[in-house]
């Protein structure tokens, strides 16, 4: 069952956690109208994913389980609040060793962070910074796939084909934009976006990202991607070098 309450891991931001889960008055309900004049594959995707009536709530609280490449591949569960454009927290627990490392990483108040500690305690990853907080942005656009329902928050254009558009989010003080892949029904595909990072350990830039949609769940009248992979170098011949996630979603609130 999901709850909006800040999870343990994520209790060093808990005050971001509450101010991005938190709701506010009453949202409008979903109206086909609303996506009258926006680019043909967002209209296919948004009448797909959103049913008539639905509220169009500002954000969401998601649980997950999966997988994570750390060295190889490890097990974790995980909740995250992801409120676009203003930001998310991604609280997890992997498993390494045997031993729990626990931590989050955060866009929110105009910043990003990675913290992780080894049983809570002993930092193994912890990072800020302009550098940070561009790929934790970018990161923030792409997961906008996930509640449908901040659609008119963001800026539609055609994308690359007849069956992908281009969202685009103002988020603080820069642009981060994302091509939506949709099936002939509506279905959303995958996602990928030119994301700030360093994969590899290389020079910062930007570099191809990337999310494959392999199934879907409906929530409360929200059709979301429900069984993910993601990684960097999506589209090349490094794909299957860069993909470090794979996570099943099991619940989602919105509010």
């Amino acid at each position: 069952m999901t709850t909006s309450r800040a999870p343990r891991a994520a209790r060093g931001v808990r005050r971001e956690w509450d101010r991005l889960a938190s709701a506010g008055s009453p949202p409008e309900a979903f109206d086909v109208s609303m996506v009258a004049g926006l680019p043909e594959p967002a209209r296919r995707w948004l009448t797909h994913a959103l049913a008539p009536g639905t509220p169009l709530w500002p954000s969401v609280v998601l649980t997950m389980r999966g997988e994570i490449r750390l060295g190889a591949w490890r097990p974790f569960t995980a909740a995250q609040v992801l409120r676009p454009p203003h930001g998310f927290v991604w609280a997890a627990t992997a498993r390494v060793a045997g031993l729990p490392v626990v931590g989050y990483d955060r866009y929110s108040s105009g910043s990003g962070e990675m913290n992780w500690r080894l049983g809570g305690l002993v930092p193994v990853m912890t990072a800020r910074g302009p550098d940070v907080t561009r790929s934790a942005a970018g990161r923030l656009a792409g997961e906008t796939a996930l509640t449908p329902t901040t659609f008119r928050a963001a800026m539609w254009t055609p994308g690359s084909d007849p069956d992908r558009t281009v969202a685009s989010w103002r988020i603080d003080q820069q642009v981060e934009s994302a091509e939506l892949h949709v099936g002939d029904g509506g279905r959303l595909l995958g996602v990928v976006l030119q994301r700030w990072g360093h994969p590899g350990g290389g020079p910062f830039g930007r570099y191809p990202f990337g999310v494959a949609v392999e199934a879907e769940e409906t929530f409360a009248g929200v059709t979301i991607g429900s069984v993910l992979r993601a990684g960097w170098w999506w589209g090349t011949d490094r794909q299957q070098e860069g993909e470090f996630f794979r996570a099943e979603i099991t619940g989602a609130t919105f509010g």
